[in-house]
C-alpha cells in the first residue's frame, strides 16, 4: 500500500479535490447574490358573463363541464373496462372495446360530461378499481331554451371562445383576456339583448306552423321597436339546438337575416314610390296607364320590356302600390335621373352594413349607373326589386324611415351590458340615422300601405280592430346552377308597419322556396295578421277587442319547506327571498335573486340537472 500513496498521486487527488472544492464555493456565491425569484402565482380564473333578455331572463349562462379520458396502455383488462364502464358512458360493450382497443395511447371516452355525469362516471370508475381515466374541467355553457334566437344567442365552443352568433361578436366583454400583470383580471361582463323571451317564443310558435304548412326551406321574421331600433323578436328558421350545436345542420347555423342577400321584390315598391315622391318627380293625383307591360324603346331601336300580372288600366302611385303593378313603377322611376335614384336608394342604407352587433353582416348589392352592367333596363327593374340585393336587416331598418316620419333609426340587438355585480356599464340609446324622406313624403308611403292592407294584396293581413300597413312581394330567386331565375323557386315576403295612427312597430316576414302556393299576399299576408295579433296583445296596445278582466286583488302563496339542493334542481316557487338567503353561499352553484316577496319563477326549470357553477336565476314578486 505504501507503494500506492506516492507523492505525485497524492498531490494530483488534493489538486482535483481543491478545484472541486473552488466551483461549489463559486457556484454558491453567485446563487447567494442573486435575487429572490418571486414564487409563481396561480393564474385568476375569467368567470365568463351571461346572456340575458331584456328583463334579465337567462339566455346563455355559465357552467363547467369534464372531458374525459383514458391511458388505454394502463388498462390491464379492456374487456372487463368495456363491460363495466359502457353503461355510464352511453356506449354499448363492443363500441367501448373497440375504442379502447385501438393503438392510440390516450382517447377521450366523453367530450363534454354534465357534473351529474362525471359524479356518475368517477363514482363507479372508482369502485372497480380504475384508477387511470383522468377528468379535465372544461368552461361550459348551458342555454335553458335549446334552439329559441340561436342564431342571435350564438355558441361557445369546449375551449372557451364563442363561435358564433353574440358569443362570438361580443368576446371580448363576455370574457375579456387575461392580464398577467393583474393580480384581480376583469371579469366577464352580463349582455342584455333588446329581445323579449316570452314575445319570441309566442312568435316562433307561429314561424314554426307557417314553415310548415308552406313546406318552406327557410323562414325569416324580425319584430323591432321603430323608435328605438330594438329587435324583439330575431327568428331564423330552421335553427340549432345551441346544447347540442356539433350535431345541427350547416342550414340551422345560418345566421339569415343578417349575412343572406336576396332580391326582395314587390315590398321595394314602397321605397321607390318614396324616393320618387320626395324628390317631385310624381304627386299623389297623377294617373300611369298599365297596359299590361312596361315598355321604353331606345334610340338604338332596343325594346326593354317588363311585364305586369294585369291590365291594370289607369292608377294613381296608391293604386299601383294596392295592386303592385310593375308597368306603373317603372313609369314612375322614369320621372328621376338613375343617379339620383340610386343615391336616393343608398341613403335608406342598401349597400352597406347596417352596423348591428353581429359579424358576418352581409352588404348586399346596390349597382351604379357606371356600373358597366347597367343597362336601360336596370333603374325599373330595380324599382320593381329585382337586379338589387338587400338583407332582412336592411330592409327592416329603411322601413322606420317610413314609420318615424322620415328618419331612420339604427338597429340594435343588444340593450344594455352589466358588470360582475350588477352594475351598468353601458346602456344604449337609438341613433337616428340621416334623414331619408321628408315627413309628408313618410306618411303618405304609410297611408298607401294601409290601403294596401285593407283592399290590396296585404288585405289577408288586416287584423281589423288596430290600423295596420303592408307591402307583400314575390321574387324569382337565382337558379345558381343554369343562371337566370329559377321557375320553381320563389322568395315570398311581407312587411308590415302598426299602428298606422302612431307608429311603433315594424314587422318583416321572409319564406323562402314555399311548395305550392308561392304568392306572398296569399301565404305571408295571413302570418303578418297573427303575428302582429300576439305582438299588439303582448305589448298592450289599445284595440278594440282589447279583453277586460276582473282580479281580486289577492294572490296565494303556497308554503313553502326547507330547501335542499341534490343533483336536480327543485321547485323554488312560492319561497321568500329570507329562505332562499342560505343558498347564495354555497360554492357548488351560483344563484341570483331578482325582485322581492315570494318566488314565482324560475330558470333553469325544475328537474334540470345541476353541474359545477349551475346559475339559477330567481324572479321573486
Amino acid at each position: 500500500m505504501n507503494d500506492f500513496f506516492k507523492r505525485k498521486r497524492i498531490f494530483f487527488c488534493f489538486i482535483i479535490v481543491g478545484l472541486l472544492i473552488l466551483i461549489t464555493v463559486v457556484s454558491y456565491f453567485n446563487l447567494a447574490i442573486q435575487p429572490i425569484t418571486a414564487k409563481a402565482k396561480n393564474i385568476a380564473k375569467v368567470e365568463r358573463g351571461a346572456i340575458v333578455d331584456r328583463h334579465g331572463v337567462p339566455l346563455a349562462v355559465q357552467t363547467i363541464f369534464y372531458r374525459i379520458g383514458v391511458n388505454t396502455k394502463e388498462i390491464k383488462d379492456k374487456q372487463d373496462f368495456a363491460l363495466k364502464m359502457c353503461s355510464v358512458l352511453d356506449m354499448t360493450e363492443d363500441a367501448l372495446f373497440e375504442k379502447i382497443d385501438k393503438k392510440r395511447e390516450y382517447v377521450i371516452l366523453k367530450k363534454k360530461a354534465t357534473m351529474a355525469e362525471y359524479d356518475e362516471i368517477r363514482s363507479l370508475a372508482l369502485d372497480c378499481g380504475f384508477k387511470n381515466i383522468n377528468y379535465e374541467q372544461l368552461p361550459g355553457r348551458i342555454y335553458p331554451n335549446n334552439s329559441m334566437a340561436s342564431q342571435l344567442i350564438g355558441y361557445m365552443g369546449d375551449e372557451g371562445y364563442g363561435l358564433a352568433g353574440i358569443e362570438f361578436s361580443q368576446q371580448q366583454i363576455l370574457s375579456p383576456a387575461i392580464d398577467a400583470s393583474k393580480e384581480n383580471p376583469e371579469q366577464g361582463k352580463n349582455i342584455y339583448l333588446t329581445i323579449d323571451t316570452t314575445l319570441q317564443y309566442k312568435l316562433e310558435q307561429i314561424a314554426y306552423d307557417a314553415i310548415t304548412e308552406t313546406q318552406a326551406e327557410s323562414m325569416i321574421m324580425i319584430a323591432a321597436d321603430c323608435k328605438t331600433g330594438e329587435i324583439l323578436s330575431y327568428i331564423s328558421l330552421p335553427s340549432a339546438d345551441l346544447n347540442d350545436y356539433g350535431m345541427a345542420s350547416n342550414e340551422a347555423k345560418l345566421n339569415r337575416p343578417s349575412t343572406n342577400a336576396y332580391e326582395p321584390g314587390s315590398v321595394f315598391k314602397i321605397f321607390t314610390v318614396g324616393i320618387v315622391t320626395d324628390e317631385k318627380g310624381i304627386s299623389a293625383n297623377d294617373s300611369f296607364l298599365c297596359d299590361g307591360a312596361y315598355e321604353k324603346r331606345l334610340g338604338n331601336g332596343e325594346t326593354v320590356r317588363i311585364k305586369c300580372l294585369e291590365h291594370h288600366g289607369w292608377l294613381t302611385p296608391r293604386e299601383a302600390l294596392k295592386y303592385s303593378c310593375n308597368d306603373v313603377l317603372g313609369q314612375i322611376s322614369d320621372r328621376i335621373s338613375d343617379d339620383q335614384f340610386i343615391n336616393r336608394i343608398k341613403q335608406l342604407g342598401f349597400g352597406e352594413k347596417t352596423g348591428i352587433e353581429l359579424s358576418g353582416e352581409t352588404s348586399g348589392f346596390v349597382k351604379d349607373p357606371d356600373n358597366k352592367t347597367w343597362s336601360a333596363r336596370s333603374k325599373p327593374t330595380i324599382a320593381i326589386g329585382q337586379e338589387i340585393s338587400v338583407s332582412a336587416l336592411q330592409m327592416v331598418q329603411a322601413a322606420t324611415a317610413i314609420a318615424n316620419g322620415g328618419v331612420p333609426v339604427k338597429l340594435r340587438v343588444i340593450s344594455k351590458i352589466t358588470d360582475k355585480e350588477g352594475n351598468t356599464v353601458y346602456e344604449a340609446a337609438p341613433e337616428e340615422r340621416e334623414r331619408a324622406f321628408r315627413k309628408g313624403t313618410a306618411d303618405y308611403i304609410l297611408s298607401c300601405m294601409e290601403t294596401t292592407a285593407t283592399t290590396g294584396t296585404g288585405s289577408r293581413a288586416n287584423i281589423g280592430d288596430v290600423a295596420i300597413g303592408v307591402k307583400t312581394g314575390t321574387a324569382q330567386m337565382a337558379d345558381k346552377e343554369n343562371g337566370g331565375y329559377s321557375d320553381t323557386d320563389f322568395l315570398s315576403n311581407c312587411i308590415a308597419i302598426f299602428p298606422v295612427d302612431e307608429p311603433q312597430i315594424i314587422l318583416y316576414i321572409v319564406i323562402e322556396k314555399a311548395k305550392g302556393e308561392t304568392y306572398a299576399g296569399r301565404i305571408v299576408a295571413p302570418v303578418i295578421g297573427k303575428a302582429a295579433d300576439v305582438i299588439i296583445d303582448h305589448m298592450g296596445m289599445s284595440r278594440g277587442k282589447a279583453a277586460s278582466v276582473e282580479h281580486n286583488g289577492i294572490i296565494n302563496i303556497p308554503r313553502s319547506t326547507t330547501i335542499k339542493l341534490g343533483a336536480l334542481m327543485p321547485d323554488f316557487t312560492g319561497f321568500s327571498k329570507k329562505e332562499l338567503l342560505p343558498l347564495t353561499n354555497l360554492p357548488e352553484v351560483k344563484i341570483n335573486i331578482n325582485g322581492s316577496g315570494w318566488v314565482t319563477s324560475q330558470n333553469p326549470a325544475p328537474g334540470t340537472p345541476i353541474s359545477q357553477g349551475t346559475v339559477i336565476e330567481l324572479y321573486l314578486e
